[in-house]
């Protein structure tokens, strides 16, 4: 499913905290006090979707991909 844009952002601000991965960074965003540009241009991709994989963990997103970032918060 794609969301994109404004649907993006409805779930992103949503979220407690937001944990990034992009290759090897990972960037972590409190949508409440964060700058909304700067989270949207982190969790889209060069599509304008939300990048893949996204997933809900309690109150927090995890959106991309790093390996460490997933042994921290996946298992």
């Amino acid at each position: 499913m794609k969301i994109a844009d404004e649907d993006a952002w409805k779930l992103l601000s949503g979220a407690d905290k937001i944990v990034v991965g992009k290759g090897k960074k990972v960037v972590t965003f409190d949508p409440k006090t964060d700058n909304k540009e700067d989270i949207l241009k982190s969790c889209l991709g060069r599509t304008g979707n939300l990048r893949a994989p996204t997933l809900k963990i309690g109150s927090m997103l995890v959106v991309g991909f790093n390996e460490e970032m997933y042994n921290q918060y996946v298992g």
